[in-house]
């Protein structure tokens, strides 16, 4: 009986040697939360259909062939004078926000690069590459907002040409 409380003793001494060591630690998290804007472009229902991009901040609009006189899709407006005419079509614009207490928010337009030939216009304000235009002074969030998007042409410029530009939308919270 002796031998077996010797063994049993043994056995459990080297069950003790043989468990695994652990340690232990902490780790204090933090994290500070920024209010945010997003910016996307939809197609407007009486407009000209997003050609790429629809629900995203890069989105592409493609007028297609358009003229100072004869058909145009019944989604381009058209206006002419005795030198231009003016093709325009609106786009809707969605910013949405997260933790803001912003109200609503100033939506800006302006081209990329310079042109010198055709003047562009969003909500009857034109803007080139080193002016910007408002198109919205007090945006509603989560709202599609529709700005309208006009280039005008003169008549001298030669058919075939491609009318080719970024324009670079901006929406400050207010």
């Amino acid at each position: 009986m002796k031998k077996l409380i010797v063994i049993f003793a043994a056995a459990l001494m080297m069950t003790s040697l043989a468990a695994a060591q652990t340690a232990t630690g902490t780790l204090n998290v933090s994290a500070t939360v920024t209010g945010s804007i997003n910016l996307v472009f939809n197609s407007d229902a009486a407009g000209v259909a997003l050609t790429s991009g629809a629900n995203t901040n890069a989105a592409a609009l493609d007028f297609g062939t358009v003229s100072a006189f004869g058909a145009i899709p019944a989604t381009i407006t058209r206006t002419t004078t005795a030198s231009n005419f003016t093709v325009s079509t609106p786009v809707d614009v969605l910013v949405s926000k997260t933790n803001s207490a912003s109200a609503n928010y100033t939506l800006t337009t302006q081209l990329s690069t310079a042109d010198a030939v055709n003047t562009w216009a969003v909500n009857g304000t034109g803007f080139t590459n080193s002016t910007s235009a408002t198109a919205t002074a007090a945006g509603t969030y989560g709202t599609n907002v529709p700005v309208t998007l006009a280039i005008t042409v003169p008549f001298t410029t030669a058919s075939g040409t491609t009318i080719s530009n970024v324009v670079n939308f901006t929406a400050t919270a207010n």
